[in-house]
């Protein structure tokens, strides 16, 4: 009788973790998705069959290939197209930082250099010499350039686009890669249309106008349905940059725009949603690999390995969406205010400060409380997490909703 008991509820609780599954991850956009609809698939029956140790093996196998897959992006254009700065902002690294791409009036690009990611090492952005420069002609531009390695290629110009890059890009195209056409520096054009003609300046007829004239020369050269997008790289939020992104994270395998989106600057709600979604799937595969556990989690059960555990998330949280120490001294130092004038709009830095006589546990629980009386937190959704995973969540929520005030801040100096 109590074997049927235990069978019974075992079958009970694999369907609970097949309904979770399917409801989490089917309402999940396919262009945003962390992990391929056939890693998806094999999660899904192995969960239906019970057989819980390939469900893990098939998280765990796809957990470890989101963190160490390698994304490469070539940045490519002639000298003056504003590659080193487009390079810079993707990589959060201001022009005059170490390790920055090196900016300049004269050509600064005539070896291939790669600029690895600050925050995310498996991520390479590499600029490439202009095609048609004098090492690298443009009959021998891809096998010097190792063409293969890079999952899409940027072709980026401040002017027009040129033969050459024109001739690149049906190349790419026979190849089978993605590539992306940048026109930079848009804003330049903007301000000088401003400044000739202000009684009939019309931002979005110039824009349209720009536009237009490298379509016309696209079809003039016989490129169909070319993707142009005009951006300003000292100011990402505006133009076409967001756009861009979208484009690029749907293109990229699935597994390949996890550390991607995590790499993107905070430059709007829409971009730190986007951080969001990313990380919150990854927590939600890591707990479902640990094992779901269908109980509020016991918060007088935290050993010391789980408090430094918790720490570190919550730092690396913080650090991903720019609301750690450092990156509140740069942001207090560029619109002159003083950092604990910052702090005091953010909860995320008093969510484990110490009070007197008052345990871990405690503290805790109070995070809790206010949390779930906020944002209905996990219960809202139906899923209770083992308690290392309850509480990455609702770090991650808290860390998420200061990044977006710290953004609206900034909009309104």
């Amino acid at each position: 009788m109590g074997q049927v008991f235990s069978d019974a509820s075992e079958k009970e609780n694999n369907g609970e973790l097949v309904s979770s599954f399917n409801k989490y991850f089917k309402n999940i956009k396919s262009g945003s998705t962390i992990i391929s609809s056939k890693t998806s698939h094999s999660i899904e029956q192995h969960l239906k069959n019970g057989n819980i140790q390939g469900a893990t093996s098939t998280i765990r196998d796809a957990l470890k290939n989101i963190d160490n897959v390698p994304i490469n992006i070539a940045v490519t254009g002639e000298s003056g197209a504003g590659k080193s700065s487009f390079i810079n902002a993707l990589r959060e690294v201001g022009d005059d930082e170490k390790n920055a791409a090196e900016v300049g009036v004269i050509e600064t690009t005539k070896k291939i250099t790669s600029y690895k990611h600050p925050k995310f090492e498996n991520l390479i952005i590499w600029d490439l010499p202009g095609v048609g420069t004098l090492k690298f002609p443009p009959k021998d531009y891809l096998k010097k350039v190792e063409f293969q390695k890079y999952d899409f290629f940027i072709i980026a110009s401040a002017t027009r686009f040129t033969e050459h890059e024109m001739a690149l890009a049906k190349v790419i195209t026979m190849m089978k890669k993605n590539y992306y056409f940048v026109r930079t520096k848009v804003d330049f054009d903007i301000d000088n249309e401003k400044k000739c003609k202000p009684r009939t300046f019309d931002r979005e007829k110039i824009l349209e106008q720009i536009r237009k004239s490298y379509l016309d020369t696209f079809h003039e050269n016989q490129i169909g349905k070319p993707q142009i997008f005009l951006i300003s790289n000292h100011n990402l939020s505006d133009y076409d940059f967001p756009s861009l992104v979208d484009i690029l994270i749907k293109d990229l395998p699935a597994q390949k725009r996890h550390n991607f989106m995590l790499s993107l600057p905070n430059i709007t709600e829409a971009a730190i949603q986007m951080k969001y979604n990313a990380s919150k799937q990854f927590i939600w595969l890591e707990a479902l690999k640990e094992g779901v556990l269908a109980t509020i989690p016991a918060l007088k059960s935290l050993s010391d390995s789980d408090v430094q555990k918790l720490e570190a998330s919550l730092n690396h949280f913080r650090v991903l969406f720019g609301v750690d120490d450092k990156s509140l001294k740069l942001i207090a130092k560029e619109y002159q205010v003083p950092v604990e004038k910052l702090k005091e709009k953010l909860k995320s830095h008093s969510l484990l400060t110490n009070k007197e006589n008052e345990t871990l546990g405690e503290k805790l629980f109070k995070c809790v409380e206010k949390f779930l009386s906020v944002s209905g937190g996990f219960v809202a959704t139906g899923l209770y997490f083992g308690k290392m995973f309850y509480f990455q969540s609702l770090f991650l929520d808290t860390v998420v909703q200061d990044a977006k005030v710290l953004l609206r801040e900034a909009c309104q100096e």
